[in-house]
């Protein structure tokens, strides 16, 4: 009983002191559940957010943690429907290229006139007679024809891309950035498996079962991507977002939407300069994610359409056009064709009761109302069954990657050195599409008052010429007479006016010509008076260019030194070209 009265009387009197350790233990064991329960939120929420961001990419990122899982990531089996259709449309584009950009309609007068100067990029090469040319021309074009139809595919792709390189490299006064374009994109088609769908060569049934590795979008997909992003990059510079590029270009009837509640300059400023740089810049990225696909194609659509109308740039908008759809899913050839399919099926069978209503008896009409339901399920069997078949090419974003917990269970697939040495090469051609429109500081001897060529450098309507004055002035060092020449003389474009280094060569080829010139007459011509006046005339000549030029509204100046001798003058393709006067940018404002 003591015993008993000292343990409820000590527990009475602590019994204060463990309420309140009771009633802050429950406080704090409520404060660690919120807590537990706010981190396992937060976790799952990021969770989520890292499952979405990999169902719009197609890819977890388990399978970008190493070069391995990297690797069979872009050789996933994907669906080529996409891509078969991708290639017929761009080879159907490149048959009209090569009649009408590339010259095949009129080869007689490109590359016929032995007199003629051309501009090779490789100083010295020189283009091979007309029967010749022709000739390439005939493999590029028959290669441009075996590309859409997906006969002998390889075969095609070879016999177009080597005489299109062999071609771009003759005259770079012909470059354009869709032209360095077209040649990337279809050396790109030769290296994938683009054949196996919508081609002659899928014709074998085994074929159209068959399946390309990822990287044959990927890397499509990449290369239209970097047209639209690195055009913004470029279009990111003062000249650019401070409206002087593209002067008075609204004036244009596609721009009269526009002008309804804008005007001329304010469509310049905003719609052309501003809206065009957020567009290219922003567009790519739009494009390669499904819920913002479809309004990025409709602008990607009007903007190229607008385009067409406003510049003389072939069969880019086109190809353009063309070439979208490999944003999409890859499957959606197969869907639309079974969507297709379906509605004939639908509307042939309407067509077919009607006709059996006009033409059978009341009784007969009744008994096919009553059947009609029957008929009605089987055709949506049959429809069912249809889509069910397309169900097993399944498009690269919806195909789940493998995760980590299934890596551990089951045995990867061992990456071959032939797939590692692939995606190497694709990693290769990713950095150097990055790093050409960059590396004019390395080819300087090509740079004039804007830095490289135009073809790989992606400055799309940046730069806007004015040519005033050309003046050419062949001088005799032995006489000490001068005789001025046709600026248009021998050339068939104007792009040298720009560059020095083209320059140089239009001075050589002058030199050449001139003197071939002489030695034809002095040998041929039966009139004294021309032989007399040739044979004045000596070999020792010396060419002197007086350009004037204006670009993006500036003032006019001169882009030559016009007291340097363009036959003796120190060139390099990667040193400072020493002639070029420097642009004058001090009066800028005054435009």
């Amino acid at each position: 009983k003591i015993f008993h009265y000292l343990r409820v009387s000590k527990n009475i009197g602590m019994e204060p002191t463990n309420s309140k350790s009771v009633i802050s233990d429950r406080t704090m064991n409520e404060e660690n559940v919120e807590t537990l329960k706010r981190k396992q939120f937060g976790i799952r929420s990021k969770r989520l957010s890292y499952e979405k961001f990999e169902d719009a990419c197609g890819f977890k990122f388990v399978e970008l943690s190493s070069f391995e899982n990297f690797v069979r990531l872009l050789y996933r089996p994907t669906d080529p429907a996409n891509l078969g259709i991708a290639r017929a449309l761009f080879g159907l584009c490149m048959i009209v290229d090569v009649v009408e950009e590339r010259g095949l309609a009129d080869i007689d007068i490109k590359w016929g006139d032995p007199w003629d100067c051309h501009f090779p990029l490789i100083h010295g090469m020189t283009p091979l007679s007309l029967p010749w040319m022709i000739i390439i021309y005939g493999a590029m074009w028959l290669g441009a024809f075996g590309i859409m139809l997906g006969v002998r595919f390889k075969l095609a792709c070879a016999c177009f891309v080597v005489p299109y390189w062999y071609i771009f490299l003759l005259d770079k006064s012909y470059w354009n950035n869709h032209t360095y374009l077209y040649g990337i994109v279809a050396t790109l088609f030769w290296c994938t498996e683009a054949n196996k769908y919508f081609a002659f060569d899928a014709s074998d049934a085994k074929k159209i079962k068959e399946t390309v590795p990822l990287w044959n979008y990927f890397i499509l997909r990449f290369q239209f991507f970097l047209l639209y992003f690195l055009a913004g990059l470029k279009k990111s510079g003062k000249e650019w977002l401070e409206g002087y590029s593209m002067l008075n270009l609204s004036r244009h009837w596609v721009f009269d939407p526009f002008k309804i509640f804008l005007t001329t300059e304010e469509t310049d400023f905003f719609i052309v300069h501003w809206f065009g740089f957020i567009f290219d810049l922003t567009v790519g990225f739009w494009m390669l994610f499904d819920k913002t696909r479809l309004p990025a194609m409709i602008f990607c659509t009007a903007f190229h359409l607008m385009n067409s109308r406003l510049f003389s740039i072939g069969m880019f908008p086109y190809v353009c056009l063309v070439t979208m759809p490999l944003f999409c899913n890859v499957d959606w050839p197969r869907t639309f064709y079974s969507w297709i399919k379906c509605k004939q099926n639908i509307l042939l069978s309407k067509c077919v009761n009607v006709i059996k209503n006009c033409l059978q008896s009341p009784i007969n009409r009744l008994i096919n109302e009553q059947t009609k339901e029957v008929t009605n399920l089987n055709e949506f069997d049959s429809q069912k069954a249809t889509m069910d078949e397309n169900k097993h090419y399944q498009s690269s974003e919806n195909v789940k990657p493998i995760d980590n917990s299934t890596m551990k269970n089951v045995n990867p697939k061992k990456v071959t050195k032939k797939q590692q040495f692939v995606v190497s090469m694709l990693l290769i051609h990713i950095a150097l599409q990055f790093f050409l429109p960059y590396s004019h500081f390395i080819t300087k001897g090509y740079n004039n008052w804007v830095p490289g060529l135009y073809g790989y450098s992606w400055d799309m309507m940046v730069h806007t010429w004015d040519t005033i004055l050309v003046v050419i002035r062949v001088h005799d060092n032995e006489s000490n007479e001068d005789r001025f020449l046709d600026p248009d003389t021998w050339v068939q474009s104007d792009r040298w006016v720009k560059h020095g280094d083209m320059a140089r060569q239009y001075a050589f080829c002058i030199k050449n010509n001139i003197l071939r010139q002489k030695e034809e007459t002095l040998n041929n011509s039966p009139k004294h008076e021309e032989r007399e006046k040739w044979t004045k005339l000596s070999s020792n000549l010396s060419i002197y260019m007086d350009v004037w030029c204006s670009l993006n509204g500036r003032f006019q100046q001169r882009i030559f030194d016009p007291n340097v001798d363009m036959l003796t003058v120190d060139w390099h393709p990667f040193k400072h070209v020493s002639f070029v006067m420097p642009l004058l940018t001090q009066y800028n404002s005054y435009r």
